[in-house]
């Protein structure tokens, strides 16, 4: 079938070869090596030669990244006593044992949201735009979605209340809450208050917002808040290895290594919880810095512990390992690469569009300074910046079951901005579920149909279990990255990657093939169904590639059926191209910064087309 012209207006975009045959180009090894991919270039077009360029692969983790501080051999001794259940006054015998205290006050370098603090002051939880009443909250018991369990049992309130203005006007507040909580939940014991998770995020909380729990007259009060404290740091000591995730046992050691650092008699349990959060670390992050989640919230959980964790080194004027910074410095670079031009966040692996002020906080807090990851292998997202504008390209399997909270099917889903507004975006979400966006709901922007993809049968490339979690799917991603420069200096970056997601059940391979040029003005696509083996080759199946877009952007569909015009709020114009199939206008959402959906619409170009593969291509281009 002759394509159709999608340049949008009247002419022909210059062409991108893609030298399929220079000896030079070079496949980043996600999978098996691949053949030749078909080219986007159409036969009536004039070709111009680009020569591909090397792109350099990221700063790799070092076996000694991850290994234990270097202490003495009494130090050594010490841990190794502590971890076999010594405890702190055995290994100092003489010395007088005082009451309960925290030796110094951490600056908390993460502010937290005023308006969510205003809200607890006026008796009231605010989550993803939905408010509780402290009053009617229940404490104790499954009873509570999994962010708001998060927020009420994690303690991560405190720093909203503290932000919401002076202290002594919130301590009360504090106070209550806390009261309210040791009450419902007097002793360890099973349900979400003591998932391993939660416990680390409380009792960091405790330690660096101390103050504001701990600054009230009532003596009795302080004593039973600082002897929850302390039991719930020896709960830690014997229960962070058993966390849901890596991720949970990161929160865990982080509190423990701050419990360390802040109580009186806490050297051992300091030495024994830096050599866990080392490891512990070791097992979460990949060797390009991505955490093996793949997910930017996970990214920022991440680096927001080590953070407050640092804060708590300077209260007792001690030096971190010098592991903590290396690794710091490895997990800043991809999540800078999420960020779109607006500075917020992209909708991946069920995150929302988290503000850029937060962003931003948290970075400045780190003291990390470099460039976003443009070519992650594990972390497995491409970004590509060409002047004003920015492409994110998922390229790489889903998470593996035992790593992801919210793993979404978004093998070859990307992303677009220009200028800071959103073009092409995924619906987001998946993550944020208990207030605005219902639990059932959250299950489905999970799916492939959520994502700016292709998608067979209204079915997903990797399954999405009905407990959460992730099944059979996608298993290899191929993938192949080029810089491309024309005889008259024009260039192009291009992307090309294929998944095996619909093999099984289908017969196809799918490939996705994106080409942005160096100016951000043209994005070009191609969609390609491969047939592979015999299951591609009798029956028929239905396709639909789905561009899911930003919000508030208005749409005029063309005479052909062919073209739309986006008109973004800036007042640019853009054109979505289909070369064979008419494009039809369907409904969609996406969820903002704080997780409220946003009504939108999607870009569908649907067929039905034979098992023996078909090829789609695409184009987007600015027009004004």
């Amino acid at each position: 079938m002759d394509r159709a012209d999608l340049s949008g207006d009247g002419g022909s975009p210059a062409a991108f070869d893609e030298g399929a045959q220079d000896p030079s180009r070079r496949a980043i090894p996600l999978g098996r090596q691949r053949e030749a991919s078909p080219t986007l270039v159409s036969d009536d077009e004039v070709e111009t030669r680009f020569e591909p360029a090397v792109i350099e692969p990221g700063r790799a983790l070092a076996l000694a990244d991850f290994s234990p501080p270097a202490v003495g051999t009494g130090e050594r001794l010490v841990r190794w006593a502590y971890r076999m259940g010594l405890p702190p006054g055995a290994l100092n015998p003489f010395r007088k044992r005082g009451r309960i205290r925290l030796t110094a006050t951490v600056d908390n370098p993460l502010p937290g949201d005023p308006a969510i603090g205003k809200a607890l002051r006026a008796g009231h939880f605010l989550l993803f735009g939905v408010r509780t009443a402290i009053a009617d909250t229940e404490f104790t018991g499954a009873h509570l979605s999994p962010p708001m369990e998060r927020l009420i049992h994690g303690f991560t309130w405190l720093s909203d209340l503290e932000a919401a203005g002076p202290r002594a006007q919130s301590t009360a507040v504090a106070e209550r809450i806390l009261s309210a909580w040791l009450t419902a939940n007097p002793r360890p014991a099973s349900g979400p208050a003591w998932n391993v998770g939660h416990v680390g995020h409380r009792l960091l909380a405790w330690m660096v917002h101390a103050p504001l729990i701990l600054s009230g007259t009532d003596r009795k009060f302080r004593a039973r808040a600082l002897a929850a404290m302390a039991e719930t740091a020896r709960w830690l000591d014997r229960h962070a290895t058993k966390a849901d995730d890596k991720l949970d046992e990161v929160c865990a050691w982080t509190a423990i290594t701050a419990a360390g650092l802040l109580f009186e008699d806490g050297h051992a349990r300091r030495l024994f919880g830096e050599a866990g959060l080392i490891r512990a670390l070791g097992d979460l992050v990949g060797d390009d810095g991505g955490l093996l989640s793949r997910s930017p919230l996970g990214q920022i959980e991440a680096i927001e512990r080590i953070v407050l964790l640092k804060a708590c080194y300077a209260a007792v004027r001690a030096d971190p390992p010098a592991q903590l910074d290396t690794i710091l410095t490895l997990l800043v670079p991809p999540l800078l690469a999420m960020l779109h031009g607006d500075g917020a966040l992209g909708s991946w692996q069920g995150a929302g569009a988290i503000p850029a002020p937060r962003i931003e906080t948290l970075i400045r807090a780190s003291g990390v300074r470099t460039r976003p990851l443009r070519d992650a292998r594990q972390w497995g997202y491409q970004r590509v910046s060409a002047m004003k504008s920015i492409l994110q390209f998922d390229a790489a399997p889903p998470p593996l079951a035992r790593h992801a909270r919210t793993g979404c099917a978004s093998t070859l889903a990307f992303e677009f901005s220009h200028a800071g507004e959103r073009l092409i975006v995924n619906c987001g979400g998946g993550a944020m579920a208990g207030g605005l966006i219902p639990l059932r709901l959250a299950q489905g922007l999970r799916a492939s149909a959520a994502h700016s993809t292709l998608v067979l049968d209204d079915t997903n490339s990797t399954a999405v279990l009905i407990n959460g979690t992730l099944g059979a799917g996608v298993g290899t991603v191929e993938v192949d990255r080029r810089t491309m420069t024309a005889d008259n200096g024009a260039g192009a970056t291009r992307l090309e990657a294929s998944h095996d997601g619909y093999v099984a059940r289908y017969g196809l391979t799918h490939r996705r093939i994106l080409i942005l040029r160096d100016d951000g003005t043209e994005l070009r696509g191609e969609d390609l169904l491969i047939a592979s083996g015999r299951k591609g080759k009798r029956g028929t199946v239905g396709v639909a590639l789905r561009f899911h877009l930003g919000p508030h952007i208005e749409l005029a569909q063309g005479a052909d059926g062919l073209g739309v015009t986006l008109s973004l709020p800036d007042g640019s114009l853009w054109q979505f191209r289909s070369g064979r199939d008419p494009v039809t206008i369907e409904e969609s959402l996406w969820a903002d910064g704080q997780g409220r959906p946003v009504g939108t619409r999607q870009l569908v170009v649907q067929a039905k087309i034979p098992r023996s593969g078909e090829t789609f291509s695409w184009l987007l281009k600015k027009m004004r």
